[in-house]
């Protein structure tokens, strides 16, 4: 069925059916409201708008004899005038309308003269398409036809009693007519949607007439003028301001009675408002409302006065508020508020986005709605100097008009809104306490507004404040004053002494207009008092930067730009660098560009990688409204040309030195220092290779940082913060725009990491070692140089891998600890990375003079040519150098506890460093002579190297000292642990006593159970080390991966170590082969250990919830159609068991215990909760799933024998084709080998 909609205002002049909305969207479909229903509940269903205080009151004249006359037609309860009525139903007559004793009347002491002539225009008439008397068809129990003054104009078809009256007895909307048709001799039927309306004419002539104007008319309708019924909708395009029932005395029925723009119109009911079927329209531009009671009240036009009854005295106050307000409104000029609505952002309230705002502050040039207006009132006059767009007409001069079209709303709220929080912005509903608060904090407070770069400057606020009043720039004008420019100081011109002058001066109309309505003006923003002439040249707002030439451009992102753009994406424009201004067009030919930035709105650029896209040279721009722009070129020059111009434009003169940089990143930032963490400060920054250059706010100088140098870098996600740690500061880099933020933040990471294979592109410390080379020799002096055959010995070669991978991806992250790395795998990951390292310690050019140094015969010569060749390699080389053969050194020096003398050390180290294949001593001899000469070499200090030497002694002493005392044998690794393991069940005869270092992992202790127990390993046995808790009735089996010391640790008394098959890992594992995505979701039982949660549940009982798993969390939902989680939890650091406690009567068998432990340190959490399955199907995939997404798909290892050799694997006693000298053994024979050695080392060789 067809909803046909309710009477709108009358059109006026200069109205746009664009601006009407569809009726479902503009209101709810209210409910219906039966008019026995007690007025509270009535007015529970329709919700007043509350309006703002206007007094608006018309003159009426003196009272003579009047008439009385019915408003209301005597077939209103006709659903269908072509059918049958019931007999319980009562006409409009039944009701005394006929007397009209009390009703709508004109009063008894004569009729109410017309006021005399208002200021403003009227609104036009619509044009009468047709008018002529009707004969309207009988109502029930008449015989005659009812004699009618019929109008037919563009928007409604009307009825009256006769030509003399104003309000008609029924409004029907042409676009609800769906057929006219004739019936008869002089008859026709006007059919809408649900009701039919009979008419009579004197004539077949006359009937044709009307039947062939309603048929032209309404065929209109339906071959395709949507436009026209789009803006007949209820109550486009103003919404009603107050809308209810209120009962017109004398009747023994409420009206249903809306207030909507300039008009009161009434309808039988909100069902015939909903369908657009009215009694009549009243316009207020000659109404007047008058208190007559405490609940009543006089709506007086000069042709009628009605009489209406609210429901209590609050609704009556509503109600008169609501009619006076729509008097203002009929009242009110349109001429300038559709002039200010021409800028399409200025038709939304800039502070909660309401339609068709009708107000503004001329100072802060935002335009806002009656609410808002209100609140802005409530700031005073110095804050926001509110004025009506209708009724104001004297203060808008063409020139405030025009710098309301050139600011906008939406650009004004890049500066006012810049930082908004989502939970405290206003929407159209918000009430009067939010509003208040939010106004107060965007105007009074700036509390989201865009800071200045020159915020906190008040000399160079100034000095920027009389220097941009002389062009065209209000915007930046705008930002200068409420960033604290003081509007009325001094310019140090005595023929121009203040900003306003200076405008007036240079013919800035505009300018001089904004500054005028903020002479008197201010915020709460703290000046300094500034004396002395000022200096202008200091600031300059943009640079006179001209260039243009063809670039190629894609559509701007509000998204980073991540994937490759082909060529086609790109489209051939004319851009154009001038008066601070980028502008690209269609073509060179055009003259109206289709975009443009701003010299102040681009707050970064980025320049890419040749042939990153389609084109080989690209660059992007940020703007301040998130917006990424791509540009490219195939000319290599042209890129450089545009990047150095637009660079220019936006870099401030004082940042200049930044130009001559080749950056890859270049713009602004706000930033907070050790000395300043209060407020943040504006920066500008450019990213060159691994370094970061800075202009910072208090500095005057360039100041670079050394990105790979740092001690620290992160990432604060949740405050978006950039921390950079070096010696002796630390740098906090915030993100006013996320999406160019982002950008600085990938670019700097991967500035820090490493960057290739050489040392100096690797992460460095402040002495230039790099940060692996620095970590393992710290490592192994602390823990280390008392281990037996260091740097002899092998790793596991897994883990050497695994830490070599780590200090490649970050190794300023990598910390070295005793209980978690074992001293051979960190001795191998140094040797590895001396390796594998690109052109080698001594580079591969000077390769060859180090290896024939040599066979130099005299010792000084060959110190000294030592001493020549090291002040030759590059900076990093050199310091790496240094410190490793310091390092090697100390190791010599310990020999008898490490058994790592010169000679051993040199074989080891000698084809290491060279990078070769260890067939040659001669690369053996060159570190054996470093070592050897190390302080002449070097040139060290020897008390220092003393000192050195005392203080590892020192630490030996304390590590004996600690070993002897700890119940761990001394022989055994620091932190070993004895625990018990049982083998398949808690029994004396499954017990096993094993020791349990540091680094083990599950796999590990699993297989050295097996190996005990010579227990033989199938194909399809899944043998696994499970935590088990007695107490809990749970288990979980350990991730093969997973470190058992810190379990055991953590273990209660009723807990302990099984070790035993995983039945169901087979079934696991084929699941999630077969599984496409890896987030799960479905009905579960849920029950809480603790009412932490706030949940509201009780604790004694399941509750069935609905949950979402997916890589990063887990969330709860009351159930499926719920918008919002009632708790999340990250996955990891979720622990999940197999089983539930049987005391909590769970109602299946097949359930999960999850215990959360936050990270918190400040204020660790821990709650423990339990999900129930339906089936052990459905257990064993939310099981399997949990698994699969805490340790990225590796659930089982890919090999698991390989888990049970590693550990058993012999140690070679040969490194490279060289043998070493024996560990063990006499004096004698030691020595005895190493004087062979030195006699002949190829002698060694002989054998191979």
């Amino acid at each position: 069925m067809r909803r046909i909609p309710q009477p709108p205002p009358e059109i006026r002049s200069g109205d746009s059916s664009d601006d009407y909305e569809d009726p479902d969207q503009v209101f709810p479909k209210p409910q219906a409201v039966n008019v026995a229903e007690d007025p509270d509940q009535v007015y529970s269903k329709l919700q007043a708008v509350n309006m703002a205080d206007r007094d608006v009151f018309l003159p009426v004249p003196g009272w003579g004899k009047g008439r009385y006359n019915s408003l209301c037609s005597d077939d209103e309860l006709l659903d269908d005038d072509n059918e049958p009525i019931s007999s319980h139903r009562s006409s409009w007559q039944d009701y005394g309308l006929s007397t009209l004793q009390g009703s709508v009347y004109l009063p008894v002491r004569g009729r109410v003269l017309a006021p005399p002539p208002r200021d403003g225009p009227s609104p036009e008439p619509c044009p009468v398409l047709k008018i002529g008397w009707l004969d309207k068809n009988p109502t029930q129990g008449s015989l005659y036809y009812q004699r009618r003054w019929v109008k037919l104009d563009v928007d409604y078809l009307r009825y009256f009693d006769n030509d003399k009256e104003v309000y008609s007895k029924r409004i029907i909307p042409t676009a609800a007519i769906t057929g006219v048709t004739n019936v008869g001799e002089q008859k026709f039927e006007v059919v809408t949607s649900n009701r039919t309306f009979l008419f009579k004419a004197e004539s077949d002539s006359e009937r044709n007439e009307w039947v062939a104007v309603l048929q032209s008319f309404t065929r209109g309708h339906q071959e395709g003028s949507r436009e026209m019924t789009s803006f007949l909708t209820p109550g486009s395009p103003l919404t009603p301001e107050q809308q209810g029932y209120l009962e017109l005395r004398g009747l023994r029925s409420k009206l249903y009675t809306v207030v909507s723009g300039d008009k009161v119109f009434l309808y039988k009911n909100m069902e015939d408002y909903r369908l657009g079927i009215g009694i009549t329209s009243i316009d207020m531009n000659v109404g007047n409302v008058k208190d007559t009671d405490r609940r009543s009240f006089d709506l007086t036009t000069p042709y009628r006065i009605f009489s209406f009854l609210a429901d209590s005295e609050q609704h009556k106050e509503q109600w008169v508020e609501a009619m006076r307000d729509a008097i203002g409104e009929a009242l009110s000029n349109s001429e300038v508020a559709n002039q200010i609505w021409a800028e399409p952002s200025n038709g939304c309230c800039a502070d909660c986005g309401v339609a068709k705002p009708e107000w503004a502050a001329i100072n802060l040039c935002v335009v806002v709605c009656k609410r808002c207006a209100g609140e802005h009132r409530g700031l005073g006059p110095s804050i926001s100097k509110v004025r009506s767009l209708k009724m104001d007409r004297k203060v808008w001069t063409e020139e405030l008009i025009q710098v309301f079209l050139l600011l906008g709303n939406e650009r004004l709220n890049r500066f006012w809104a810049a930082n908004i929080p989502p939970s405290e912005a206003l929407s159209p509903t918000s009430c009067s306490k939010d509003r208040r608060r939010f106004i107060s904090s965007k105007y009074r407070q700036g509390k989201y507004r865009k800071y200045h770069p020159l915020y906190g400057n008040q000399r160079e606020l100034n000095n920027a404040l009389c220097i941009n009043v002389q062009c065209s720039d209000v915007l930046e004008t705008l930002c200068l004053v409420f960033c604290g420019a003081d509007v009325n100081c001094s310019t140090g011109q005595a023929d121009c002494p203040s900003p306003l002058s200076l405008a007036l001066t240079h013919n800035q109309k505009l300018q001089a207009e904004f500054l005028s309505h903020n002479l008197n003006t201010g915020t709460e923003l703290p000046r300094s008092e500034v004396t002395g002439v000022m200096e202008p040249q200091h600031y300059s707002p943009q640079h006179p930067v001209t260039h243009n030439g063809f670039l190629f451009k894609t559509a701007s992102m509000v998204r980073p730009i991540t994937e490759r753009k082909a060529r086609e994406e790109f489209s051939r424009r004319w851009c154009m660098l001038n008066d601070g201004n980028f502008s690209y067009y269609e073509s060179d030919k055009t003259s109206t560009p289709n975009g443009a930035l701003k010299s102040t709105e681009i707050v970064c650029l980025s320049v890419n990688t040749p042939e990153r896209h389609g084109y080989d040279h690209t660059f992007e721009l940020y703007s301040d409204s998130e917006r990424v722009y791509l540009f490219g070129t195939d000319d290599q020059d042209s890129h450089k040309e545009w990047v150095k111009s637009i660079t220019k434009m936006f870099i401030p003169s004082n940042a200049e030195a930044l130009l001559r940089l080749s950056f890859e990143r270049i713009g602004r930032l706000k930033y907070k220092d050790g000395l300043n963490l209060q407020s943040p400060r504006v920066g500008w920054f450019a990213l060159v290779g691994s370094s970061l250059h800075a202009y910072l706010e208090d500095s005057e100088e360039e100041e670079e940082i050394h990105l790979r140098k740092l001690q620290e870098l992160s990432i604060q996600q949740e405050n978006e913060v950039l921390v950079l740690v070096e010696r002796g500061r630390t740098l906090y880099i915030e993100g006013d725009r996320k999406l160019d933020f982002q950008g600085w933040c990938v670019g700097i990471q991967k500035a820090a990491g490493s960057a290739g294979d050489s040392l100096s592109q690797q992460q460095l410390t402040e002495t230039d070692i790099p940060v692996i080379v620095d970590r393992c020799i710290d490592y192994i002096t602390q823990c280390g140089l008392t281990s037996e055959g260091i740097y002899r010995k092998s790793g596991v070669n897994s883990r050497v891998a695994a830490l070599c991978e780590a200090f490649r991806r970050d190794a300023r992250s990598v910390r070295l600890k005793e209980e978690e790395h074992q001293v051979d795998d960190v001795s191998n990951t140094l040797k590895r990375f001396f390796r594998e390292s690109g052109e080698g310690l001594f580079t591969i050019q000077a390769a060859s003079a180090w290896l024939s140094t040599p066979v130099v015969p005299e010792e000084s010569k060959k110190i000294s040519q030592y001493q020549l060749l090291l002040s030759r390699l590059p900076r990093v080389n050199k310091a790496t150098l240094r410190a490793l053969v310091n390092h090697l050194y100390c190791v010599q020096r310990f020999a008898e506890l490490n058994q790592m003398n010169l000679h051993n050390l040199a074989i080891v180290f000698g084809p290491t460093l060279f990078q070769s294949d260890g067939k040659d001593y001669t690369a053996g001899r060159v570190v054996e002579e470093l070592i050897e000469h190390y302080t002449d070499v070097f040139e060290v200090d020897e008390q220092q190297l003393k000192r050195q030497l005392d203080e590892i002694t020192a630490i030996i002493k304390v590590r004996e000292k600690l070993n002897l005392n700890s119940s761990v044998p001394a022989s055994g690794s620091a932190g070993d642990f004895i625990c018990t393991v049982y083998l398949e069940e808690k029994k004396e005869t499954a017990e096993q006593h094993v020791k349990i270092p540091g680094s083990m992992t599950a796999a590990e202790l699993t297989c050295e159970i097996l190996d005990r127990r010579k227990i033989q390993v199938r194909e399809k046995d899944y043998w696994s080390c499970w935590e088990v808790s007695q107490k809990e009735e749970i288990e979980r089996p350990l991730h093969h991966l997973e470190r058992v010391l810190p379990i055991l640790h953590s273990l209660g008394t009723d807990s302990h170590l099984l070790v035993k098959k995983h039945l169901a890992m087979e079934a696991i594992l084929v699941y999630l082969a077969s599984k496409v995505d890896v987030s799960k979701h479905g009905m579960v039982k849920f029950r809480e250990e603790r009412s932490i949660l706030g949940l509201g549940l009780n604790t004694g009982s399941f509750h069935d919830r609905y949950f979402i798993l997916n890589t990063v969390s887990l969330r709860m939902y009351k159930e499926v159609r719920s918008n919002r989680p009632e708790r999340e939890w990250q996955v990891k650091n979720l622990r999940v068991y197999l089983g539930i406690k049987k005391k909590l009567r769970p109602p299946t068998c097949w359930g999960l215990t999850v215990i959360y432990k936050s990270e918190k340190q400040e204020k660790p959490e821990k709650q423990q909760w339990y999900l129930c399955c339906d089936t052990q199907t459905e257990m064993r995939e939310w099981f399997s799933t949990f698994l699969t997404i805490q340790y990225d798909g590796n659930v089982w290892p890919a090999d698991a024998v390989q888990t049970r050799v590693t550990r058993a694997l012999p140690v070679d006693t040969r490194h490279g084709n060289v043998a070493l000298i024996p560990l063990r053994g006499s004096e004698n024979e030691m020595r005895n080998s190493v004087a062979a050695f030195t006699a002949d080392p190829l002698g060694l060789f002989r054998d191979v």
